[in-house]
């Protein structure tokens, strides 16, 4: 199973999106709202270089936006 983080906020509706994606394909995720934590906010933004959401770390493969195709590359599915 992926290691996979999703760094959101809670009003975003691709991050909702997203989430759904990964639940519909059984993937276990963690969820950061980067809309509460600084800290987590600025981990998103180095590992990324951007500031919208969402973002995925999928075993330290970073994916911006919801980018299903990418998303599926990455999981192998």
């Amino acid at each position: 199973m992926p290691n996979v983080k999703i760094y959101s906020t809670s009003t975003c509706s691709y991050c909702a999106m997203t989430k759904e994606f990964l639940k519909k394909n059984n993937i276990q995720f963690e969820n950061i709202d980067v809309g509460m934590n600084s800290q987590a906010s600025q981990e998103m933004m180095d590992k990324s270089g951007q500031m919208g959401v969402p973002v995925l770390d999928i075993d330290g493969r970073i994916i911006v936006g919801f980018d299903k195709e990418a998303i599926a590359k990455a999981l192998g599915i």
